[in-house]
């Protein structure tokens, strides 16, 4: 079986600094919240130049605290893309407040800024772009919106850790942003994790205190919190994946471009679209193809994985049916939905095996 993404080889290729990195947890004997922790949010601080960085337990809680820190909550609304992971829109839920969906682009499949403005209300109080895929979105276009408006702008970049726009780091981009260190993620660790990255240090203090159930001195509350903190033996990990990440973004590139190269002239197939002003980090290599069933059952015969990311756009889950959206509302983001699919991508790919990919989806396309 050729792996959407391989983690074992991933992860076996750092084993033994992985391994070392939890034998000084254990010996140290902190477990939560210790010196793996703070070494790791500083380290990702400076990466990124931003003030500060707050580890938490997953990037869903850092998409929910992060809102909550900024006073987001009932009534209020956020703008963001029916086109992406659950999570975004169900941390907008969690805090009270109301998603409001926008179409994405055609090429980038994020957040159109053409279609934010139109959606703006009195209500209205952020926008969440998803760096989809590992793609920026289009900040300049956004911040500019958002300053128009006196809203905050929170990245959801919890697939684009390494991602650049215009040389500057993903995570540095708006108000505040958030990452998720699930084990699939460019950055990932060996089970949850994420963090939320912010130069607003008061913001910053407020995320700590949420997520250690509301205080900074123990059995001392002061505000209804969470348990959401980043273990050390996660944080062990993700050192030293840290420290391989623009290693591995640089080999997730290189693979992408071999894709470009042998499947750009290939009937029937969209490649992705990287704009001239980003570094584009494939999360995952999505294609399109109006023939996305035949594809995957072609290649599933051969051992070859593919995902599909989205199948329902958020719009039109059984959760939202309240909100009255419709089939047709979002056509960019309904068609990605019924077109869209992953291929094999990770930086430990070999050569021989995206060959084998190459091939089977170049005979498909000329079939």
């Amino acid at each position: 079986m050729i792996n959407l993404v391989n983690l074992k080889r991933q992860f076996q290729s750092v084993k033994e600094e992985i391994l070392q990195g939890i034998n000084d947890v254990i010996d140290n004997g902190n477990y939560i919240l210790g010196p793996k922790v703070k070494e790791l949010e500083e380290k990702i601080a400076r990466k990124l130049g931003v003030l500060d960085a707050i580890a938490v337990a997953n990037g869903t809680d850092a998409l929910i605290l992060t809102l909550e820190a900024y006073g987001i909550g009932k009534g209020d609304e956020v703008i963001t893309t029916p086109f992406t992971f659950f999570a975004t829109a169900e941390a907008i839920s969690r805090v009270g407040a109301i998603p409001v969906f926008a179409d994405v682009d055609p090429l980038t499949f994020n957040l159109n800024p053409k279609e934010i403005e139109k959606n703006i209300t009195s209500s209205t109080k952020a926008i969440i772009p998803v760096h989809l895929f590992g793609q920026p979105s289009d900040m300049d276009e956004i911040n500019e919106i958002a300053k128009k408006h006196g809203l905050l702008v929170i990245e959801d970049a919890c697939q684009a850790f390494g991602a650049k726009y215009k040389e500057q780091w993903v995570g540095s981009l708006g108000d505040a942003a958030c990452f998720s260190f699930f084990p699939t993620k460019n950055l990932g660790t060996l089970g949850d994790g994420g963090v939320i990255t912010t130069s607003n240090i008061e913001v910053a203090d407020k995320i700590r205190k949420l997520r250690t159930h509301g205080t900074t001195k123990k059995y001392f509350h002061d505000r209804i919190g969470y348990n959401s903190r980043l273990d050390e033996i996660h944080a062990a990990i993700l050192l030293v994946n840290l420290t391989n990440i623009d290693q591995w973004n640089l080999e997730r590139r290189r693979i992408a471009a071999r894709y470009q190269q042998f499947l750009k002239d290939v009937p029937n197939l969209k490649l992705p679209n990287e704009a001239s002003d980003r570094t584009h980090i494939y999360h995952l290599y999505c294609i399109e193809s109006d023939y996305r069933e035949e594809i995957i059952e072609i290649l599933a015969k051969a051992q070859i994985q593919t995902g599909i990311y989205y199948p329902r756009c958020l719009h039109l889950q059984k959760v939202y049916r309240s909100f009255n959206y419709k089939e047709g509302d979002f056509p960019i983001s309904e068609s990605l939905s019924e077109r869209l699919l992953a291929i094999p991508l990770d930086p430990f790919l070999s050569e021989s095996e995206q060959d084998t990919i190459i091939a089977i989806l170049s005979k498909i396309g000329g079939d």
